[in-house]
């Protein structure tokens, strides 16, 4: 095999409460990204569709995940990498993120798959950082995974997958507006209140809780954020409008996807969620801002070959 043809898949990261830990991935909606193998060693980045990126590898998210990963094997090929964005940078729904994961993914099965699905997530984690400032796993573990993740600890990393409740649907609105990832972490404190943090962390073991046990009325209870929600939610117009519409319309729960501008919904069942996206587009439609809609079960699988 030497091309391949990648689905990589948008994802909500935080969820929340779980700020930087958590995240889920969504069916439908992702980027694609086509992968050569050929003799001249390296990584070269030869197309891009859908986005104004640089090709220039060391300066694209993609790029460097992708020499993350090839500069940890010894190789007498190298890769040619197409990307074909379908979801817009600074969305709040794993751009970066999906870049990161697919060039991992894409590059370590035509390597033969020396590497496990969570150790391709540290690679990605190094592109993540190219577009954040950060090392941060959030969206790419949910991405390479598939369904749930918890991201445990950082030294070392590790990653959990959670089986996503067969009932839960997504519900996100994404508005026609960038809000860069650095810019949102800007706006947060160093520090917290002790109150904040002990509310936070129980949401978040809540949370956890949920899932696994199947319990909606507990997701729902679970999904509030009191830290990072606060500070942010002033960069996205019309967001409580459009929270308290989800809400009154039977939503879970609902919050800011990633960094923003989107934002999402957590409903039980496909008919309820569509109830929420119709209440939460009518809210936003006040703005004048353009904005997409899309409705979404978790997706298991993750980045997957296509």
């Amino acid at each position: 095999m030497t091309t391949i043809k990648v689905f990589c898949p948008a994802t909500i990261a935080n969820l929340n409460c779980g700020f930087d830990v958590m995240g889920l991935c969504l069916e439908g909606v992702g980027d694609e990204m086509i992968f050569h193998k050929v003799p001249q060693k390296g990584i070269r980045i030869i197309a891009i569709t859908g986005a104004d990126l640089p090709l220039d590898t060391e300066k694209n998210v993609a790029g460097v995940a992708a020499l993350a990963i090839y500069n940890a094997v010894e190789t007498d090929c190298g890769f040619e990498i197409e990307i074909h964005k379908k979801i817009k940078a600074g969305s709040g729904i794993g751009s970066s993120s999906a870049s990161a994961a697919g060039a991992v993914y894409g590059i370590n099965e035509l390597l033969g798959r020396p590497f496990s699905k969570n150790e391709l997530v540290d690679f990605a984690m190094k592109g993540e950082a190219l577009a954040s400032g950060s090392e941060h796993a959030d969206n790419v573990a949910p991405c390479i995974l598939g369904g749930f993740t918890l991201v445990r600890g950082y030294n070392p990393l590790d990653v959990i997958k959670i089986k996503s409740p067969n009932q839960i649907y997504a519900v996100v609105l994404h508005p026609q507006i960038e809000l860069k990832t650095s810019d949102a972490r800007a706006v947060l404190s160093p520090t917290i209140a002790l109150k904040d943090a002990i509310t936070q962390w129980g949401n978040l073991g809540g949370l956890i809780a949920g899932l696994y046990t199947e319990n909606y009325e507990l997701i729902g209870n679970s999904l509030q954020d009191v830290v990072i929600e606060p500070l942010r939610k002033a960069l996205i117009p019309n967001f409580d409008e459009v929270k308290n519409s989800a809400l009154d319309a039977g939503a879970l729960g609902a919050g800011i996807s990633g960094a923003g501008p989107s934002i999402f919904a957590l409903c039980q069942g496909q008919d309820k969620a569509e109830a929420v996206a119709y209440a939460m587009s009518t809210a936003y439609l006040e703005t004048g801002i353009p904005f997409d809609m899309h409705i979404s079960k978790v997706n298991d699988e993750g980045v997957k070959t296509i």
